[in-house]
């Protein structure tokens, strides 16, 4: 006869301990009692069953929390090394939007919750609410407070709003014009200048120190970053390995910068009073005083208000594009601190614009005028 695997306790009870699928605190696995006074092949039953839930993912764990406050503690364990601005992005979502269901118990969560958060809101935000949520409940159902199943229950027939769509713009000839002929502070005019002559984004512009310009040779060097938290500047690495590059400057540029450098106190091209970096208060104001002072000189153009350093960057990639083949993609994605595939996708009808096919199979195939000649009179 086999001997019972499990044996009772002075009570009669046969029980064991078994794992439910999850950790505690400190990452060690949190197991669950399982007890009978039946027998010790009943409890085997149950063990097996009970291990059968967790594999198939059907168990869940009791929990006190709310959509609200899950999603809180969901910021802070998961997503704590993303960057700032993502994170400010993800507690504005949930501080504002999942107000809405903070009374909401976490184990309660149906598809007209989702729903709930998404009446009434624009598509990008709309757009940001769903993926957040989506995340959310995604990770829940991995730390066991939600089944498997509850993905497709919430998000069945939904789908994300569609984002908004960007404008990619480049700058009008009396925008051109105004950035030579307005009224700059010198630091003004430097970012202003820099974004407009190297195509640099925002962050890799404000980051720039004076050992980043070489002046002789006319190359400016992309590093680094400087990213805002809060209203505090914070210094990082570049956005991809391939925004770290170098980039020729134009004349106009290495010449007012050879004044500029001389112009500033410190190591840093921009910065605020107080502070050895430019706070994001003071950018916020000097792209504001910007704006106005290019508004002064284009004052029939509405839409020299909407201005923003990436219209800059991309009114660059624009017009490097139209320079093909002087310059190629690669070396254009090199120059933008992209890959070439970005560079494609944003503006590739650009370049099919400047493409000429009849022109260029005339130039490649056409006979010269001898082989022409001679072949109409061998005709």
């Amino acid at each position: 006869m086999a001997k019972a695997k499990y044996t009772p306790d002075k009570n009669g009870w046969y029980s064991t301990l078994v794992w439910d699928g999850t950790y505690d605190r400190y990452g060690r696995k949190h197991r669950k009692q399982l007890r009978t006074k039946k027998s010790s092949k009943e409890l085997e039953r149950m063990v097996n069953e009970f291990r059968t839930l967790v594999e198939s993912r059907e168990l869940t764990v009791k929990s006190t929390y709310t959509v609200q406050a899950y999603a809180q503690e969901w910021i802070k364990v998961y997503k704590s090394g993303k960057e700032l601005n993502t994170l400010a992005m993800y507690q504005n979502i949930v501080d504002k939007h999942f107000a809405r269901l903070k009374d909401v118990k976490l184990s309660d969560v149906r598809r007209i919750h989702l729903h709930l958060l998404l009446n009434d809101i624009p598509d990008a935000t709309g757009r940001q609410i769903y993926l957040t949520f989506k995340q959310v409940i995604k990770s829940a159902i991995l730390d066991r407070y939600l089944p498997e199943s509850a993905l497709n229950d919430i998000f069945a027939d939904t789908k994300p709003p569609k984002p908004a769509p960007k404008e990619k713009r480049a700058l009008l000839e009396s925008e051109k014009q105004a950035l030579f002929t307005a009224d700059l502070a010198p630091m003004e005019k430097a970012f202003l200048w820099i974004i407009y002559g190297c195509g640099l984004r925002r962050e890799e512009a404000l980051a720039l120190t004076i050992f980043d310009i070489d002046l002789n040779r006319s190359i400016l060097t992309v590093n680094k970053a400087l990213v805002f938290d809060g209203n505090n500047p914070v210094l990082k690495g570049t956005k991809t390995e391939n925004s770290v590059r170098s980039v020729p400057m134009p004349g106009f540029l290495t010449e007012y910068l050879k004044y500029y450098t001389k112009w500033i106190n410190g190591t840093n091209l921009f910065y605020s009073r107080g502070n050895i970096h430019i706070t994001k208060s003071s950018y916020t104001k000097m792209w504001k005083r910007i704006v106005n002072a290019l508004s002064e000189v284009d004052k029939e153009n509405l839409r020299i208000r909407e201005l923003t350093a990436h219209v800059f960057r991309h009114n660059y990639c624009s017009n490097l594009c139209y320079q093909i083949p002087a310059v190629s993609i690669k070396k254009i994605a090199q120059l933008m601190g992209d890959t070439e595939a970005v560079v494609l996708k944003v503006y590739n009808h650009m370049i099919l614009e400047k493409e000429d096919a009849a022109s260029a199979i005339e130039n490649a195939l056409a006979p010269s005028n001898k082989n022409l000649t001679s072949g109409v009179k061998n005709a």
